[in-house]
């Protein structure tokens, strides 16, 4: 047995590693060791959800944002976006199509936008809550103050997605300008986790700086945070930031780091990303193959979809949400899934 294959076996049995054997595993992945852990994560992921894969229904309600993050293409220095902000009455437009075509999570995503307060925030969560009490709601809104989170949370979210992008401090300082900070990201995350939220923190495969070394970092503070969501996708480079030369994160390591991480997390809820199906045509059901069970499609209004491009080439940008819909479960029936119309909650999560 080789010794990737030995790391490979330890990472099945106890579902962790040290440090440097992450980096070993990353560094000398064969053809072997991938298919043996995409093998295993895709059988952890049926054994705990069946072939059923949740769908949230993205409505990303603004990009403006007050950030200048290097590898995002909403960034406040990006003069060549329209900027667009959606009312509350298009939210719950958005709402209903998903609605009606089965979704029963919405995620509710934006910049940092301060032009959307706290109050505001709150009254789209009621609004939302009021007419689909059986519906889940997710906020990726980024970082705020313990009072704001307690207050969408009494609003009656749920669910809180803020990817830490990079548990290396001088990586990600390469990626992020002050004052953002990560032991601020970081501290977010815990102030979520005790509110009561359904958690979600992740990372960019490939991003600029990365290192084997730092994303054993990643694996590292994910199993010591224990989220209920793990968001993880290619980096993909936006023309208008200051990373546009810069390399484009693989398919191939980030299905690689899927089936890790469904390894590690047997019950974690864990997105085949829309970035995974624009560097790849299947990427997506590829993703679900490497032990990914949840997919995110788009319920934004079309001007909305054209407008709030994190990065290059966005695939489903045109798509109606019925039509996508429907493509959607046409695949996912050609690799033996099938779409889930409820919640998709974390198991063993209720609200406190």
């Amino acid at each position: 047995m080789t010794e990737v294959m030995r790391l490979a076996n330890k990472l099945v049995d106890e579902g962790l590693l040290a440090h440097d054997e992450y980096i070993e595993l990353l560094a000398n992945r064969d053809d072997e060791v991938r298919e043996y852990l995409r093998s295993v994560a895709q059988e952890i992921a049926t054994t705990n959800y069946g072939h059923d894969i949740f769908l949230r229904g993205l409505i990303e309600y603004s990009n403006t944002c007050k950030n200048d993050c290097y590898y995002c293409g909403i960034r406040k220095s990006n003069d060549n976006i329209e900027r667009y902000r959606l009312t509350l009455e298009d939210i719950l437009q958005c709402c209903e199509i998903g609605y009606q075509i089965g979704l029963r999570t919405f995620v509710l995503q934006g910049g940092e936008d301060p032009y959307f307060t706290d109050d505001m925030i709150c009254e789209i969560i009621f609004a939302i809550k009021e007419e689909y009490p059986d519906c889940a709601l997710t906020l990726s809104i980024g970082e705020k103050e313990r009072e704001s989170y307690e207050r969408f949370y009494e609003a009656g979210a749920d669910r809180f997605l803020l990817r830490h992008e990079t548990a290396d401090g001088e990586h990600y300082r390469r990626l992020h300008p002050e004052p953002l900070s990560l032991e601020n990201r970081m501290r977010c995350l815990e102030v979520l986790r005790e509110i009561g939220f359904q958690i979600g923190a992740g990372f960019m495969v490939g991003s600029p700086g990365q290192t084997y070394d730092t994303m054993a970092s990643d694996f590292e503070y994910l199993k010591k945070l224990n989220p209920h969501m793990i968001g993880i996708g290619p980096f993909i480079h936006h023309k208008d930031t200051p990373f546009r030369d810069e390399p484009d994160g693989t398919l191939e390591l980030t299905l690689f780091c899927l089936s890790i991480l469904r390894i590690m997390f047997p019950k974690v809820l864990l997105p085949a990303t829309t970035a995974l199906g624009t560097i790849d045509k299947i990427g997506r059901e590829k993703g679900i193959l490497a032990g990914a069970n949840v997919i995110m499609p788009s319920l934004s209004p079309d001007n909305a979809r054209r407008q709030y491009l994190l990065y290059e080439g966005k695939v489903g940008v045109k798509d109606k949400a019925a039509e996508g819909r429907k493509i959607l479960d046409e695949k996912l029936a050609e690799i033996g899934y099938k779409t889930s119309t409820t919640r998709g909650d974390y198991k063993g999560w209720n609200r406190k």
